[in-house]
Parts: structure tokens; sequence; C-alpha cells
């Protein structure tokens, strides 16, 4: 197993930036995605959700983009929207590399979510993921997250987002 220690987190703010989580996006989904919701979907999700001018009007609006990066190589990123109202972090986006994934990344991402949700005084981090990326859904349990249902959601083109809400509640700061 590789270690990942010295995981960088930079946050998403210009041009440049947002360039590269496009590229990531294609490059992940397109060896990820297929297999569980086909090409034509994805092509669609990464246009609608993924481009470069979703991704900066996602962040006009108030989401937070994270570059992962170790050694000065990008592995990945993760995007989180705070919903103060809810009290929660959603967390609408992580997505690591393929050969990076199993080797602990995912935790040490999930410790620094976790840390910005604390920061900013809420109790628990939701996301939702795809009911058949199997995976995933075990890496989040993993994690701590449980299952706390379905949901559907018509996303346009034919297309729906079949997936389950997951949540993380986070133990009360003394």
């Amino acid at each position: 197993m590789q270690k990942c220690d010295n995981i960088e987190f930079i946050k998403v703010t210009d041009e440049t930036s947002i360039d590269i989580v496009e590229q990531l996006a294609k490059e992940i989904w397109g060896e990820h995605y297929p297999a569980i919701i086909g090409d034509k979907q994805v092509d669609y999700m990464l246009k609608k959700y993924q481009s470069k001018k979703a991704i900066s009007k996602q962040i006009k609006k108030g989401f937070e983009y994270y570059l992962i990066k170790h050694n000065n190589k990008n592995l990945g990123y993760f995007s989180i929207f705070p919903e103060k109202k809810k009290n929660e972090l959603f967390l609408s986006k992580i997505y690591l590399k393929l050969d990076k994934r199993k080797k602990g990344y995912g935790k040490k991402i999930i410790g620094y979510i976790i840390n910005i949700a604390k920061q900013i005084e809420l109790n628990k981090i939701s996301l939702t993921v795809n009911k058949n990326n199997i995976t995933a859904i075990k890496a989040y349990k993993k994690l701590g997250f449980k299952n706390v249902g379905s949901t559907i959601k018509n996303i346009g083109n034919g297309f729906v987002m079949d997936d389950y809400k997951m949540e993380m509640n986070l133990p009360a700061s003394i």
C-alpha cells in the first residue's frame, strides 16, 4: 500500500485551476462511470456538471472546489457546499484517479472535509452516490457514512440520477 502523507488540498479559485478540474473530471469519469451509467449519460453529465462553465457557475453559487495533490501531482478533486439551514456540509463531488483509489487517500480527504465542517460549525456531512457504484458505497460505509435512503433526480435529456443519500453525523465540539 502506498502511503499518502503530504497530501495537499488546493482551493480552486481561478480559470487555470478550473481547467484542471475539468480535465480531471473527463479522465476520472471516463475510466469509472461508463460501466455504471453508460457513455451517453457520462458525456451529458460532464457537460452539465463538470464543464468549465458549470464549475464556474457552481463556485459563484457557493460551492467550493479543491484539487487533491501529492508530490505536486493532481490526484483528483472534491467539491463541497455548506447548507447552514440543514446544519450539514454537502459533499457534492469527490473523485480520485483510478490508480490512487484504495490507497488511503479517501480517508485523508474525508478527514479534511470533516475539519472544514467542524470549522464552520456544521454537524453532518451528506452526499449522494449512484446505487450501482458499489465500490464507492463500500468505501463511504468504511469511512463512517450511513445509507439514509434513496433519491431519484431527473437531470434532463432522458437521464436520471438514481442514488442513495448517505450521511455522517459529526460529534459535537466540546
